[in-house]
């Protein structure tokens, strides 16, 4: 997506900009979360769904690389990609239902992340940061629905950790919305 059209991030309000740097550092979490799952899994399916899913996610995060300043982004982005990383590795080592599982554990956290930032965008009035966001949400939509289209139920443990990586999710968001 282009970010020639928007206004300078350095115009946004700081409730936006605190959402932004979170945007940012949870698509910079999201690209580590797919080469995590890379780097261990040997499943043809589920490289082909990392792969495909990955190259989203670095479009997501493009955008933001490229329009936010580097004062405006996360200072922890080494920890959002460490943890990214083990996220997905932690999964493939569980196999097939366990990276699905947790795709859609941390894509259903992320649709209401960018859902409840559209009321702010709206009141900013940049039609190209309103159409991106919305963008990002619908193709996270998407994985949410593909990874959850494929989990075979979940066993106690598997759901335990989708609780940690939803619960994790929500507290990483509200870190990088500060710092």
């Amino acid at each position: 997506m282009n970010t020639a059209s928007l206004q300078s991030a350095s115009t946004l309000p700081t409730h936006l900009a605190g959402e932004m740097r979170s945007n940012h550092a949870g698509e910079t979490g999201a690209v580590w979360i797919y080469k995590g799952v890379l780097a261990i899994s040997r499943d043809a399916e589920v490289r082909a769904f990392a792969e495909h899913h990955l190259a989203t996610e670095e479009t997501h995060l493009s955008f933001f690389e490229d329009w936010l300043t580097s004062r405006q982004k996360s200072l922890l982005l080494p920890l959002w990609r460490v943890s990214g990383f083990v996220l997905g590795a932690v999964s493939a080592l569980g196999g097939r239902s366990w990276v699905y599982a947790s795709i859609e554990a941390v894509e259903t956290f992320v649709v209401k992340h960018y859902e409840s930032q559209y009321a702010a965008l709206e009141s900013f009035g940049d039609a190209t940061l309103m159409a991106a966001i919305y963008q990002f949400c619908n193709d996270e939509a998407d994985h949410r629905d593909e990874a959850g289209d494929e989990v075979q139920g979940q066993s106690g443990l598997l759901k335990a950790w989708c609780w940690v990586v939803g619960a994790g999710s929500e507290q990483a968001v509200k870190i990088a919305r500060r710092i």
